[in-house]
């Protein structure tokens, strides 16, 4: 039975409602024809964190009119922060299976994430070699698989996977080789890592790099894809995340350390950036009954689900049962 903070939340990352407040979520979505899957994502205001996929089976269709392409095994899709969400299994295909991995970013990773071949903001990626996409498919299949081992550190082996597959598709794709972060904005994320626990308003940051504060404003969102407030509370709750972990430093004390001095107000952000308190989160994290702070137990539909709708569900794909 799920506990309480968790039992009304849609914990299922492929039906709609699904919160995704964690740091990183990754699954496998098989569509098919007429099954319980097969409509289209519509996210006209797109999400917090980015999103990349990879078809393994079949066609999906993403966007529109003018706008509309297609997407074949080997192709990879890349939708950064507030990018429009619009897709689903191409009409005339029987089915479209893509692996997926949504996350929130670090700072240094976001000349991986500038892919110059684009579709409403939306980058785009083929891969034509079959080793290659067999290379590709199996680093989407360890992250899923990492995130959702239940180990301590799960997350973070999971985010190192998932820099090493953003570092091969720039490697593969030498048109999307961008300038590396501008060292004011590298030398911001220093700053504001030293100081995490500090208040430091943002006239005081562009001071530190030379910068207007407008000016370091726009250029941080530019190239770091989100606000400094957002990257200083995304860096605050990874760490609460360690250290509730990996420590027996009382929620007061973590609190402090990370910058949030009002146990209280600290408790609501963990809540609503993680989906459960920094007690439930620990008590999760070391070895008490395991609830969800990973909710991906339910990212596949369940075998017996499956058999109901005439499917056979084998290695996370699922397939037409014979009839």
């Amino acid at each position: 039975m799920l506990h309480a903070e968790t039992a009304k939340e849609q914990l299922n990352p492929l039906l709609p409602g699904y919160s995704f407040n964690l740091y990183l979520v990754a699954g496998i979505t098989p569509i098919i024809e007429n099954g319980p899957l097969d409509f289209f994502i519509d996210r006209p205001n797109g999400m917090n964190g980015y999103i990349i996929n990879m078809t393994v089976q079949g066609r999906g269709k993403v966007f529109d009119g003018g706008d509309t392409f297609f997407c074949n095994p080997g192709d990879l899709l890349l939708f950064p922060p507030e990018a429009a969400h619009y897709y689903g299994r191409a009409p005339e295909q029987g089915d479209w299976y893509h692996r997926w991995v949504y996350f929130r970013p670090r700072a240094y990773w976001s000349p991986w994430l500038k892919w110059r071949n684009q579709v409403n903001k939306v980058g785009r990626l083929s891969l034509q070699d079959r080793g290659l996409i067999a290379e590709f498919d199996a680093l989407f299949q360890q992250i899923d698989a990492t995130q959702k081992a239940g180990r301590t550190t799960s997350e973070e082996l999971a985010i190192n996977l998932l820099e090493r597959l953003l570092i091969r598709c720039y490697e593969e794709t030498p048109e999307n080789f961008a300038k590396p972060l501008d060292p004011r904005i590298h030398e911001t994320c220093q700053f504001l890592s030293r100081n995490l626990a500090a208040e430091i308003e943002l006239e005081e940051i562009a001071r530190h790099v030379c910068l207007s504060p407008s000016r370091l404003a726009h250029l941080f969102r530019e190239q770091v894809g989100v606000s400094i407030v957002r990257w200083r509370e995304d860096q605050r709750i990874i760490l609460a995340k360690h250290l509730l972990a990996s420590t027996r430093t009382p929620v007061s004390g973590i609190a402090d350390l990370v910058g949030y001095p009002d146990q209280l107000y600290f408790s609501r952000v963990f809540r609503k950036r993680v989906g459960l308190s920094p007690s439930r989160y620990r008590q999760d994290s070391t070895g008490g009954p395991h609830i969800c702070p990973d909710p991906l137990q339910a990212a596949s539909l369940p075998a017996g689900e499956a058999q109901d709708h005439g499917y056979t569900l084998q290695n996370g794909i699922l397939t037409r049962s014979p009839t």
